[in-house]
């Protein structure tokens, strides 16, 4: 009787042992066909997966382009269209992608593809 307590109470703490030291998550990569489920949706939705330019502008780029921080170009205002007349939407976008003076490479959203950056801006400039 006192073995197979022992041998329960082993059996627990290596499961116990294991739960501690198992790894937190994993990594996807896009085409692997081992992936899926909810951790291939978490993997697409990081890798930008299509948000709107006006979720990417209220999640990010407002913190700074709300209040024009820094000399950022303030929504609502003509500075965005103002910047695009002067530089064209390539130095725009480039500026936004790589990083322009105060602003860091990509804003705050690092998660986010060339695409989100560029609607984005769009969303900045329409309205």
């Amino acid at each position: 009787m006192a073995l197979s307590a022992s041998v329960h109470a082993a059996t627990a703490a290596d499961e116990a042992i294991i739960e501690r030291i198992k790894p937190v998550g994993s990594v996807c990569v896009q085409g692997d066909e081992n992936c899926g489920g909810a951790a291939a949706a978490a993997a697409t939705a990081s890798a930008g997966g299509g948000r709107s330019g006006e979720e990417i502008y209220t999640g990010k780029c407002a913190a700074c382009h709300a209040t024009g921080v820094l000399g950022a170009p303030k929504f609502g205002t003509n500075e965005m269209q103002l910047r695009l007349d002067e530089k064209g939407m390539e130095t725009l976008l480039s500026h936004a992608i790589n990083g322009f003076n105060a602003m860091p490479p990509r804003g705050t959203c690092n998660d986010c593809s060339d695409e989100e950056i560029q609607a984005s801006i769009d969303h900045m400039l329409s309205n």
